[in-house]
């Protein structure tokens, strides 16, 4: 048992260095050579995880999934029922923010999850992943609006979906250069939009 598990930590000691190569160099800085550097390995030892630079990236991008997948176990769509309110919109903001930078190891995955989707536009290869990461996330969120008894949740899901992209790229990017507590006022002005439909209702700060 101890030898499987050092074979396993090993080989998520080469994919968190492709993550941080991912972080530092983008996309195009990702080798194997540069990966077996980072990670402290000789090349032939990271080979032996991966037979070549496409094994490489398969596996980081589906490890990104299955971290924010992990995640989201924690938050289950039936924990929401009975919320109304305030108290809805806190529990839905906690789901939510385990897809967005708001720390460094979400901040990570976000860069991580950004670049290969942003190579699935001309790179084939990687689309079933982010593709089924995109389907897992919305329905999810469906899931959740539909416990919390909002209005054609799967519609709703959609645009929450859109501005969480928005907000990913605004964090992790130049293009906005959002902070996180702008991110999080900013989604949760949204949630209210979503949860308190009464005349008057204000967001209120996390």
């Amino acid at each position: 048992m101890p030898a499987r598990i050092d074979l396993e930590q090993r080989r998520a000691d080469v994919v968190e260095a492709a993550f941080r190569l991912l972080v530092d160099e983008g996309f195009s800085g990702l080798s194997l050579r540069k990966v077996a550097a980072e990670s402290g390995w000789n090349i032939g030892s990271v080979r032996h995880y991966f037979d070549d630079h496409r094994g490489l990236l398969m596996a980081a991008a589906s490890e990104v999934g299955a971290r924010m997948g992990r995640r989201l176990t924690r938050y289950p769509a039936d924990a929401l029922s009975g919320l109304t309110g305030e108290s809805a919109v806190d529990a839905l903001q906690e789901l939510v923010e385990e897809l967005l930078p708001i720390d460094e190891e979400r901040r990570v995955e976000s860069i991580v999850l950004t670049e290969f989707i942003v190579a699935a536009r001309v790179n084939p290869i990687f689309r079933p992943v982010t593709e089924q990461m995109a389907a897992d996330m919305r329905q999810v969120i469906t899931d959740a609006l539909g416990v919390l008894d909002v209005d054609e949740p799967a519609e709703e899901a959609e645009r929450l979906v859109a501005v969480l992209g928005g907000l990913i790229l605004d964090s992790v990017t130049p293009h906005g250069s959002i902070g996180v507590e702008r991110l999080r006022r900013t989604l949760r002005t949204h949630l209210c939009s979503i949860l308190l439909k009464s005349p008057g209702a204000a967001p209120a700060a996390p």
